[in-house]
């Protein structure tokens, strides 16, 4: 007789650094995926700014919803790029986990290099921990999270 053993959770640090990501490459992609992220709002998502207080509670669907707005305005706005390629996520049609890079501190985000950067922030479904390292988060990005989300 099998037993069926209970799923095992991925810690969040584990599944961020050595998940599968798919990129959102293009503007338009990234439309799309927010369209359909706006309509999972109300799922129980947690944001989390690297390098802030990790959220012990998941946001509300308004906060969810902003943030996609102030997200999308800002990376549209300091990413001048023809392309998107900065937001990666899980699954692209039903995601769980999404990393959002900071368009200012890009280095390797597509994790070549042997010291890729941190994602500046985090959308999930799991609730996450602590991801911060040594590097401060910049002072306009936490003006910026502040503004938002009166921390």
């Amino acid at each position: 007789m099998s037993v069926i053993q209970p799923a095992v959770e991925i810690p969040f640090s584990e599944r961020c650094r050595n998940g599968s990501f798919k990129g959102v490459l293009r503007w338009h992609q990234l439309d799309t995926f927010w369209a359909a992220l706006r309509n999972a709002a109300g799922k129980g998502w947690y944001i989390y700014a690297v390098g802030e207080a990790v959220p012990d509670s998941p946001s509300s669907a308004e906060d969810v919803q902003r943030f996609i707005d102030e997200i999308d305005a800002l990376l549209r706005r300091e990413h001048d790029e023809d392309y998107c390629g900065i937001v990666y996520a899980d699954d692209l049609q039903t995601p769980a986990l999404i990393k959002i890079f900071d368009p200012n501190n890009l280095g390797s985000s597509c994790g070549s290099s042997m010291n890729p950067p941190k994602p500046g922030w985090i959308l999930s479904l799991q609730q996450p921990t602590d991801l911060t390292d040594t590097a401060p988060l910049p002072n306009n990005r936490r003006r910026w999270w502040n503004r938002l989300f009166g921390a």
